[in-house]
């Protein structure tokens, strides 16, 4: 099933609805993924505005922004409206994230408790596709 917004493009959604107006008159938290999404991606199809694009792409990975993470190059081409230059660039923004995570995570933490160690570890670990008990400290 495809998003079909023929003679209903971002251009002619109301001002404060557009997803960069929406940023900047509300803050980037009032955005939905597929918002930020079709930011990144900046435009559409011809029946499909960046934002359909993103809620296509979202369920594509299952509304999992981690499964999003993993998906290839060629896995987010194979969607309509994607193509290498889209594609590496949303693979450029969740390497992203993931860094700043990673960032935040080496501030040194003192582990008082198992929650605390979890929350500590889980940033080493989240994007290990193996069992890995060889730490990076």
């Amino acid at each position: 099933m495809e998003f079909q917004n023929n003679d209903f493009s971002i251009k002619h959604w109301a001002e404060e609805d557009r997803p960069r107006e929406k940023l900047l008159l509300k803050g980037k938290g009032a955005l939905s993924d597929a918002e930020l999404i079709g930011i990144l991606l900046g435009s559409g199809t011809r029946s499909l505005s960046a934002v359909d694009v993103g809620k296509i792409l979202l369920r594509k990975a299952d509304n999992d922004l981690y499964k999003l993470s993993r998906l290839t190059i060629k896995e987010l081409k194979d969607i309509k409206g994607i193509g290498e230059a889209k594609a590496i660039t949303i693979i450029s923004a969740l390497e992203l994230g993931r860094r700043r995570k990673d960032a935040e995570a080496q501030k040194k933490v003192k582990v008082t408790s198992s929650d605390i160690a979890y929350r500590a570890l889980l940033p080493h670990l989240a994007d290990c596709n193996t069992k890995n008990f060889g730490f990076y400290f």
